[in-house]
């Protein structure tokens, strides 16, 4: 059985634009019943194009995490629907959904989640091995990876040899090796100092320029100088909307 939630509205997806990786519509996100529901997020428009950084602002509650969580899938919409490249997400069975999430969308987390027994590349290499990939694409596609992010040095370090920022960019290298589409990422600076922070947001600020699209869940305003659009929440509302493109 699909664990899908049956939505109150089946709204389709427009009709397919390229530029367009991911889209909400109307889509929202209730916990509990009755008197002990909860309702982390409205109804919520939004679209995330090609090339783009969404920053997610807001206060701890304000539902930046329900947001993030409905574009990678993880969570369903009890309301409206979200559309992955075009298609319905309400659409998919569980399996098609599990390859929407390892092939379109990479997940870079606030706690690294690398394995510890694991190197930097050997942790880097987990979403290939997933996918069964062949070792030779495995082995330069983790390879890109590293230089990407100028790892390729430590690329034997297990994660406690390495700091706070280069944990992250080994997280940060972990999702695009599969080169996914869609690179949401869920506070990604909130444990790096100054130095780290530019370094990290230097990074995704490359992959949105190189034509990824990429939403940052923060409560760090100085992580604005980055993005392309800002997305303000408030009690589970989009309080406000801000687009920097231009902006000095």
């Amino acid at each position: 059985m699909s664990p899908m939630i049956e939505t109150k509205s089946r709204d389709r997806c427009p009709q397919k634009d390229p530029s367009v990786v991911a889209e909400l519509i109307g889509a929202s996100k209730a916990f509990g019943t009755g008197e002990r529901q909860v309702i982390a997020l409205q109804p919520t428009d939004l679209t995330i194009t090609r090339g783009e950084m969404l920053l997610i602002v807001g206060p701890s509650g304000s539902g930046k995490t329900t947001l993030l969580s409905l574009l990678g899938c993880v969570l369903y919409p009890t309301e409206g629907c979200v559309c992955i490249q075009g298609v319905n997400t309400h659409d998919l069975n569980e399996r098609e959904l599990a390859r929407l999430r390892r092939t379109v969308i990479g997940f870079v987390f606030q706690n690294f989640n690398l394995i510890a027994p694991l190197s930097a590349e050997d942790n880097i290499r987990i979403p290939l091995l997933l996918a069964k990939r062949p070792k030779a694409e495995v082995r330069e596609r983790a390879r890109k990876a590293l230089d990407l992010v100028g790892l390729t040095a430590r690329r034997r370090s297990l994660p406690k040899q390495l700091s706070g920022g280069e944990q992250q960019r080994a997280a940060i290298a972990r999702a695009l090796v599969a080169e996914p589409a869609l690179v949401l990422c869920d506070e990604p600076t909130a444990s790096l100092d100054a130095g780290s922070l530019d370094v990290i947001m230097g990074e995704l600020r490359r992959l949105a320029d190189r034509g990824k699209a990429v939403a940052v869940v923060t409560h760090d305003p100085r992580l604005e100088k980055y993005a392309d659009k800002i997305l303000f929440l408030q009690n589970g509302t989009v309080a406000d909307r801000k687009d920097t493109k231009g902006a000095s």
